[in-house]
């Protein structure tokens, strides 16, 4: 019997010929593996403080926020998380929502919309990607890392308002975005820059307060930096930060803020936590980096072709995909647990093992890792 489904088998059978299959792994409660493959970049995930406060806001709240942050959904700890956020980081407001790519797709298409342009980088994260896509603008694409060309493209665009969208440190090989540049060409070009700050916040900066803050772009009034609450700080959700008329307009027209069940009591408060953590011992960041430098240059002089991490992301390079699954597999399969990204979730098509730094790594955690990474490649 034939079904409107049938070309789900096709595509599956085209993926599993291309080694692009993909499947679930439950991450089981006190393994002893060494996990490589999460963002839990300053070891906070599985800090009792950070739980112990998730677990005490489920029981005085419950176990959801029950509605839309609009309606019932906003707790007094929601309000205070986004006034320490923006205090952290010196922004004048920020905006929590339930997961970082929901504050993605809000900022980009409530700043954008029909009649504007935007300019992003080639290799953007996928949630920025559909942001653009959402947004109903015109939207270049530029060549990675370049200035240059998105001024070009600022420049010739046919509209008034225009927004150049980039991450901060890219998800893939951990390298940095020339945000300084970038900046000066939205100035030059009167143009806002909207900056994903998910894998810089928490790791660079002072104190981690993150990319932009590295960048001296903190306080800009037409820079805003979106964040997710679940790398560095270890729970989840994400925030938008910036001017105070941006966050307002956020509330009043992001549909992914407005129609989207609020962050649960438990993440708030473990987000809140965290970020008590991260203020009160400030040298966890600086360790994150160590840990990734440290990783990057055992790793390289054990011959594998590895990039140098401008944050806590390490990327190892394999020859195919097919090649990249069976390295993280026998990895894991000898006790360390690492990333595997293969295309589409590689923009530039080269199959990698991705490797994440903890604060929290030990010497001897990381001669495993090496040792084991190294006698597995291909």
């Amino acid at each position: 019997m034939t079904s409107v489904f049938d070309w789900l088998d096709i595509r599956a059978d085209e993926r599993r010929s291309a080694g692009l299959t993909r499947r679930l792994r439950p991450r089981r409660p006190g393994s002893d593996l060494l996990d490589l493959a999460g963002n839990d970049y300053l070891g906070l995930a599985r800090d009792k403080r950070v739980a112990g406060a998730a677990a005490a806001a489920a029981l005085r709240w419950g176990a959801g926020s029950t509605g839309s942050r609009l309606v019932t959904g906003t707790l007094d700890t929601h309000i205070e998380l986004e006034h320490e956020l923006a205090a952290f980081c010196g922004t004048q407001a920020a905006l929590v929502f339930s997961s970082g790519f929901m504050a993605n797709l809000g900022a980009i298409t409530a700043l954008s919309g029909k009649g504007s342009a935007i300019v992003t980088d080639r290799f953007l994260h996928a949630s920025l990607i559909d942001g653009c896509r959402l947004s109903r603008a015109d939207v270049a694409v530029v060549e990675h890392a370049s200035p240059a060309a998105a001024a070009n493209a600022l420049k010739t665009r046919r509209t008034d308002r225009a927004l150049l969208v980039t991450d901060s440190v890219f998800s893939v090989d951990g390298d940095l975005a020339p945000l300084p540049a970038l900046f000066e060409a939205c100035r030059g070009h009167g143009a806002a820059l909207v900056v994903d700050d998910a894998h810089g916040f928490g790791v660079l900066g002072p104190g981690g307060r993150g990319a932009v803050a590295d960048a001296g772009l903190i306080g800009e009034p037409d820079v805003v930096t979106t964040v997710t609450l679940s790398k560095s700080l270890g729970a989840q959700g994400g925030a938008v930060l910036g001017p105070r008329r941006v966050i307002k307009h956020l509330v009043d027209s992001a549909r992914s803020f407005i129609f989207d069940t609020g962050l649960s009591p438990a993440n708030t408060a473990a987000a809140l936590t965290a970020l008590h953590v991260l203020r009160d011992e400030p040298d966890l960041p600086a360790r994150a980096l160590d840990v990734a430098s440290s990783l990057a240059s055992r790793l390289s002089s054990a011959g594998l072709p590895v990039t140098t991490p401008d944050a806590a992301v390490v990327s190892v390079r394999a020859p195919s995909p097919e090649a990249a699954v069976r390295w993280a597999d026998e990895c894991r399969a000898a006790g360390v647990w690492v990333g595997c990204f293969r295309p589409p979730s590689v923009p530039d098509g080269v199959s990698r093992l991705r490797l994440t730094a903890r604060a929290d790594l030990s010497e001897g955690e990381m001669d495993r890792a090496v040792e084991v990474i190294t006698r597995c490649a291909p």
